[in-house]
């Protein structure tokens, strides 16, 4: 049974109804909904204002303002879900990893994960943990009402990446070194990782999140026969762990064109698609009885608005024929993006898709 064909009486009452989620279980929607990956963030003067002065961290580790950053674009956007202010090392940092995310960098390991002994530095996380989550997402349910709110993680696979190159690559050397040269140590680092991303989506879900995305931003590197070997079977064990609870699970990843089909088999009910491939071929590739979600190239916002128009009519003319369509961006919105442009395409794609 899919996750999201569990009982009504698991779901969150208030948001259950809402077009995100009804798109989710691949029912008919009042029109398509529509969020955005980071939201929540570089993009909005506001955000830049309460950010102002604060490492990326420490903002994730505040539930007030953490409350109030993942708000905003709901309030300026009319975007039909929130989706949680964090990063994807967020558990690894609560679980004691010496890492922090420098500005223009992003995150850095100050001991990278070479060999065995070095996997010490990755103990079960607790709730306790990340109390922080728990309060935060508290307040913010209360805020969003029937609005769903997303939570999220990274994926094992990406999260590794992270740990063993000590930071952000093009290559993946260092990683995939390890993947293909001691598959026994990759498959425990990976095995351990997905416990922790287990433990952190479960608490994000018992606070009240409504569905939530797994990040694998990095897989798009590997052939599908090394995904399937190499990086599936703990993205796997992630939306295991979480399938009881009934909310919709999204899987997504850039530049994943030829493993949209195993990503979904890793047990997403939702495969996010970046721009590289269109909808209806996607569709092709993953099978019957996914939602898709996606994927408009979020450079064509900077575009004239008849041209982006024009390129969503293309995206939402791809996504007639599918069970269940959420409207994304193929990546995240970029720092430099017109919020103004945004908030318009949300009222775009409402519109034109109204039943």
């Amino acid at each position: 049974m899919s996750a999201i064909d569990a009982p009504r009486a698991q779901q969150p009452s208030a948001p259950y109804d809402s077009a995100f989620l009804k798109a989710c279980r691949r029912e008919p929607v009042p029109h398509t909904p529509v969020w955005f990956m980071r939201q929540a963030g570089r993009s909005l003067p506001e955000y830049r204002k309460v950010r102002e002065g604060i490492p990326m961290l420490e903002s994730c580790m505040r539930p007030e303002l953490v409350t109030e950053i993942t708000l905003q674009p709901v309030r300026r956007h009319d975007v039909d879900a929130a989706v949680y202010y964090s990063d994807i090392v967020v558990p690894l940092k609560a679980i004691g990893v010496d890492l922090d995310i420098k500005p223009g960098v992003g995150p850095v390991v100050e001991h990278p994960i070479r060999t065995r002994a070095d996997l010490a530095q990755l103990r079960d996380l607790t709730p306790e943990d990340v109390s922080y989550v728990t309060e935060a997402i508290g307040l913010l349910t209360r805020e969003l009402g029937a609005t769903p709110l997303i939570g999220f993680a990274g994926a094992p696979f990406t999260l590794a990446s992270y740990l063993v190159e000590g930071g952000p690559s093009r290559t993946y050397e260092n990683a995939k070194a390890m993947m293909y040269g001691d598959p026994g140590l990759w498959a425990d680092l990976l095995d351990r990782l997905a416990d922790i991303t287990a433990a952190f989506l479960k608490v994000q879900i018992e606070a009240g999140a409504s569905a939530v995305q797994l990040f694998d931003s990095w897989v798009g590197s590997l052939a599908p026969a090394d995904y399937r070997r190499s990086a599936m079977p703990a993205s796997a064990k992630v939306f295991e762990a979480v399938a009881g609870y009934g909310v919709p699970r999204i899987h997504f990843g850039v530049g994943t064109g030829e493993l949209l089909k195993l990503m979904g088999e890793a047990g997403a009910d939702v495969v996010g698609v970046d721009w590289r491939v269109p909808l209806d071929e996607a569709a092709r590739r993953v099978g019957p009885g996914k939602a898709l979600q996606g994927n408009l190239d979020p450079t064509v916002l900077f575009a004239p608005p008849e041209v982006i128009e024009a390129k969503t009519r293309e995206v939402l003319d791809a996504a007639a024929g599918l069970e269940g369509h959420v409207f994304n961006l193929g990546h995240g919105v970029m720092p430099s993006n017109d919020p103004d442009a945004l908030t318009r395409l949300v009222e775009y794609v409402h519109t034109q898709t109204a039943r």
